[in-house]
């Protein structure tokens, strides 16, 4: 069967410059790599189109290949089949410690062996070595199959990171594992161990194991971002006059002073004291005001603050009130 012309492949004319064919090679990755086409031909034009590639992005072989075309030349230039190069395994996901194919950068130096070497792993070949063949083509080695779980942890436990047991069941056996929680983590994060997936059908990798976080609630604290926020009851006394009170934080209590005349929802800032990050960042802790009413008064408090309150100033007073 008579082979496409390697410059039709990748869609570029014969003229065009090195960075043109990688471009152009980049954007066909992009389109018909199998991972994300479906295509029942998308591994056959994947195959083709690294071949295309191997061939007119080394200098040496596009020379040869402009002057002799696929028949085999003094220097020994011969179209090799579909696929005949370098074989590439790949992943099935992406995410945190993965990679989609559309986030794939093929910038920087080194040939489109070196860079899907990097990205995807060197695919197994039977023979020694299992470097880059120029003979017989072989099929791309099947990786295990990722296993996707959702793992439930304390809400202290993402705050402050730590381990938690996990107990997994892959190729018809169980094991429990240990899976390190970074601190700082946020709801709804995913984790990616490398290899604790499904085994190779073929002898390859491993899967890996993508784990979902679910952060459970905490009873009187709350996270916004990397801040962490605490509702503080104060008394009305409290709430007028000031005062000095202590707050628990994750870190431990601190003591923190209410300025005269505090209102409900007022922020007070402690720096530093929300969620600390690997990075060694740290967001913010906000003790949120709530002034509470009193309760169970007696007869004469009550009377007391019923002829204080017709002293107060109504804070009703204009627009859009009157």
């Amino acid at each position: 069967m008579t082979q496409r012309d390697y410059y039709e492949i990748l869609g570029v004319a014969r003229s065009a410059s090195a960075d043109e064919i990688k471009k152009a090679h980049r954007r066909l990755v992009r389109q018909w790599h199998p991972d994300r086409n479906k295509a029942a031909d998308a591994a056959t034009r994947f195959a083709e189109i690294q071949e295309a590639y191997d061939n007119l992005s080394d200098p040496e072989k596009r020379k040869n290949y402009d002057r002799f075309g696929h028949t085999r030349g003094p220097a020994g230039f011969g179209g090799s089949a579909p696929g005949g190069g370098q074989t590439y395994s790949w992943s099935s996901s992406g995410g945190p410690g993965g990679f989609n194919v559309e986030d794939v950068n093929f910038g920087g130096g080194g040939d489109v062996g070196s860079i899907f070497e990097e990205l995807f792993g060197r695919s197994r070949r039977g023979g020694a070595g299992g470097g880059r063949g120029r003979g017989r083509s072989a099929a791309p080695a099947q990786r295990g199959q990722d296993i996707a779980h959702t793992i439930d942890i304390t809400f202290d436990t993402a705050i402050k990171g730590g381990k938690e047991p996990l107990r997994l069941s892959r190729g018809h056996q169980s094991e429990t594992i240990d899976v390190t929680i970074p601190p700082g983590i946020a709801d709804g994060a995913k984790l990616r161990l490398r290899g604790k997936g499904q085994p190779s059908p073929t002898g390859s990798d491993h899967g890996d194991l993508i784990l979902t976080i679910r952060v459970g609630k905490h009873p009187y604290y709350r996270r916004e971002g990397n801040d962490i926020y605490l509702d503080l009851p104060i008394t009305i006394a409290e709430a007028v006059d000031g005062a000095t009170v202590q707050v628990p934080t994750p870190q431990g209590a601190v003591s923190l002073k209410v300025p005269p005349g505090a209102n409900t929802g007022q922020k007070l800032r402690l720096t530093g004291r929300g969620v600390k990050l690997p990075d060694d960042k740290s967001g913010d802790f906000y003790a949120v005001i709530a002034v509470q009413t009193p309760k169970g008064l007696s007869a004469d408090d009550r009377e007391f603050l019923t002829s204080l309150g017709d002293r107060l100033q109504n804070p009703r007073h204009g627009h859009p009130w009157e």
